[in-house]
């Protein structure tokens, strides 16, 4: 058995042995340190001789799952650590440090969801005597939180024999009916050129509007336009958004759309 392996097996029995009845409808440790490895491939950074890849990662659990792991929850992170640090080692990737991974609770989020949120974070630099020149290590701008939910709804007392599949959601922006996928925490919408979303409409501020991703909630976010920003016809400073929701800016519609593929 590989040392990949046998991590994963310690992580499995973390649910399938005395935990086992508590998570019949909560996420399973297997499948985080699964989606956890996901992620590190997702993110990778090429530089002149290496591929970087994240060292911190945050998971994002409903209080409900959260309150289940509390009992252990700093031997699972452990364990995590350990399975992201030989799947880094087998694949070949860089890390500035050890990984690091974080849990915490998110109050939009139900029983058997969770997100991942992560980025590169630079080793503490040595004394100006100790350092010496290293090759320059590209650091990304903090990737979206990756939500993940049950393709299917779980039955509280079926008895699954695998750890049910879960789809990566997709986030999406509609304007004047072209669609524009979010795949960044923070999307800027107006008129300039410079705006992660060009929106040409002269009613339109030059940076008039920013959709935010805080955990797994997203806000639209008013940047002090001089025509202001409407959810759903209530005009707001700052707004949370779920699927469906009309933005109006200037005189553009803009619709949030929050979905699995």
């Amino acid at each position: 058995m590989s040392v990949l392996r046998s991590i994963e097996s310690k992580i499995e029995g973390l649910f399938e042995g005395v935990f086992g009845r508590a998570f019949r409808t909560h996420v399973q440790p297997v499948e985080l340190a699964r989606k956890l490895a996901k992620e590190m491939d997702e993110h990778r950074s090429v530089s002149v001789s290496r591929v970087y890849v994240p060292n911190e990662f945050t998971i994002y659990l409903s209080p409900g799952d959260r309150q289940q792991f509390a009992s252990y929850e700093g031997s699972l992170v452990g364990e995590l650590q350990e399975y992201l640090a030989e799947h880094a080692r087998r694949e070949g990737y860089a890390l500035l440090t050890p990984p690091r991974v974080l849990i915490t609770s998110d109050d939009d989020l139900a029983i058997g969801e969770f997100g991942i949120a992560t980025r590169v974070v630079q080793a503490q630099a040595p004394a100006p005597r100790e350092r010496i020149p290293q090759e320059p290590v590209p650091v990304p701008e903090p990737a979206a939180t990756m939500i993940y939910r049950p393709r299917e709804p779980i039955v509280p007392d079926a008895e699954p024999e695998a750890p049910p599949e879960v789809e990566r959601e997709v986030i999406t922006l509609t304007v004047d009916g072209h669609e524009y996928p979010v795949t960044s925490r923070r999307v800027v919408l107006g008129r300039s050129r410079e705006c992660d979303i060009r929106v040409p409409d002269a009613n339109v501020s030059r940076r008039h509007a920013e959709l935010r991703q805080e955990g797994a909630t997203y806000w639209i976010v008013d940047l002090d336009s001089t025509n202001g920003t409407e959810v759903n016809g209530r005009r707001v400073d700052r707004a949370k958004v779920t699927d469906g929701d009309r933005i109006r800016i200037g005189g553009t519609d803009v619709v949030f759309g929050r979905s699995l593929p």
